[in-house]
């Protein structure tokens, strides 16, 4: 049984989220999991949210919202593609059928409708409905937190801060999960760039609650960002008993953590919190947070000039069964990065034809909307990058520079793919790159002073061209 702090059926009507179940414990349940999912940490007195997914279809196997949270985590997860995983388009499936075949209410309904056109790929419309859900229940987290997580996977900045602003007013302190608002809407706040503004509310969020992950999260993004390595050391050190019992998010703080030792050419270091961190909790994991993040370490690692090699090859183990997914650009991104890093041709051969097809005819997904404009035309830049084609990437990379949001992923994330035109354009033999490449320095260099990273680089070029 569920303890007394979760919400039951009269709780939900209580704040004006009714769920339609006779069963306290499958509310509770529903509670327990989204609790979970907005803590990114799995509680083990609970069962962890799996304990929970599977506890809540037997209090109520008829439970639409029960079937919407479990079905749509594991669709927004995006470590599996509901194209080629038939038990997840028979979730899918089931939770309308489900709905259809009930007298639920209009939200209930719309949240139904958003989780079918996210397993579709059409996040834009999705994220539609959750709107549409949060015009009238602004304080409805499940819908507030799918739509988040989708606006990060497009890219959609603005939206993303701005959908948690619209909601502010409604919530109160009181409120179950008020204070984890406040690292959702600074990690808006700093993705558009909103530096100060951004550290000021997640620290409010973590005076509040000193374990809220999310956060600490948005913290370390902000001195990542302004390239202020020593303020970023000392926090994510202060703060690691804080965060790292926060297990879905654990890694990618991690990764943070190692990006300053990256950024302060402290490579050791990074390579100690790969290997004893982000790599063995992405075995352990296999999320898809921890994978990406696994896989951009050693990308970074190697455009530094560190031999990862032998890493490459463990990783692929894991990268290599999502070859098919293409549920987003990103991933598949980072995808390539293993398999060209281990020279495993098949396999990104294989990864580029099967977007390709999916480009060609990609109906209402927005993702392989993408593919054609953007994610073919990047991968396409990283494989002549790896090839020592290093003209040839920057011809295919250059002019995507201000487009390259729309994969999706942070500011931080991506900056990786600005590193690699830099990189590119240093070692190409085009005199027009060569300058080109000093240029991109001198603008990184404006917005983010003092940055150890852009000064060796900058170094490099000099070295090279003159």
């Amino acid at each position: 049984m569920m303890g007394s702090s979760f919400r039951d059926c009269q709780a939900w009507k209580d704040e004006a989220l009714p769920l339609t179940t006779s069963s306290n414990e499958a509310c509770k349940l529903y509670d327990a999991i989204l609790t979970q999912y907005v803590k990114w940490r799995n509680d083990d007195t609970l069962g962890g949210i799996e304990g929970c997914m599977s506890a809540i279809q037997t209090a109520d196997p008829n439970f639409v919202m029960g079937h919407v949270i479990s079905t749509g985590l594991e669709l927004v997860a995006t470590t599996s593609s509901p194209r080629l995983d038939g038990r997840l388009a028979g979730a899918v499936k089931r939770t309308v059928e489900l709905a259809n075949s009930q007298d639920i209410s209009p939200r209930e309904k719309l949240h139904v409708k958003a989780v079918e056109l996210f397993s579709h790929g059409n996040f834009p419309k999705a994220c539609e409905v959750w709107e549409d859900i949060l015009l009238d229940h602004p304080t409805d987290m499940l819908a507030l937190k799918f739509a988040h997580d989708s606006y990060f996977y497009m890219g959609a900045q603005v939206p993303m801060r701005d959908s948690v602003a619209r909601v502010l007013p409604h919530w109160k302190p009181h409120m179950p999960l008020f204070s984890y608002l406040k690292g959702q809407y600074s990690f808006g706040l700093l993705e558009t760039r909103f530096y100060d503004q951004a550290l000021k509310v997640a620290l409010e969020g973590l005076a509040l609650t000193p374990d809220d992950a999310w956060s600490v999260h948005s913290v370390a993004h902000v001195y990542e960002m302004k390239a202020e390595v020593d303020k970023g050391l000392k926090f994510m050190e202060s703060r690691e008993k804080d965060w790292q019992g926060s297990d879905m998010l654990a890694s990618h703080n991690y990764w943070h953590w190692a990006l300053y030792f990256i950024e302060g050419e402290q490579y050791e270091a990074a390579l100690e919190i790969y290997d004893s961190q982000v790599f063995k909790r992405c075995k352990a994991s296999g999320a898809m947070l921890d994978t990406v993040d696994a896989c951009s370490m050693l990308y970074r690692l190697e455009m530094e000039g560190v031999c990862v090699k032998d890493r490459w090859r463990e990783l692929l183990q894991i990268t290599r069964p999502h070859t098919d997914d293409h549920v987003t650009i990103f991933n598949d991104l980072h995808f390539l990065m293993v398999s060209l890093g281990a020279n495993e041709t098949g396999a990104s051969q294989r990864l580029l034809e099967g977007l390709q097809d999916l480009a060609n005819e990609p109906g209402d997904n927005q993702q392989h909307q993408q593919a054609r404009r953007l994610g073919i035309p990047m991968c396409n830049a990283m494989t002549e990058y790896q090839q020592g084609n290093y003209s040839q990437a920057v011809a295919l990379l250059y002019p995507l520079r201000y487009h390259m949001v729309d994969v999706g992923g942070s500011d931080a994330q991506r900056d990786l793919f600005n590193q690699l035109l830099i990189h590119a354009a240093m070692k190409s033999e085009n005199k027009q790159h060569q300058k080109l490449a000093r240029c991109l320095l001198v603008e990184r260099d404006a917005v983010r002073p003092n940055s150890p990273l852009t000064l060796r680089l900058m170094q490099k070029a000099l070295a090279l061209h003159d």
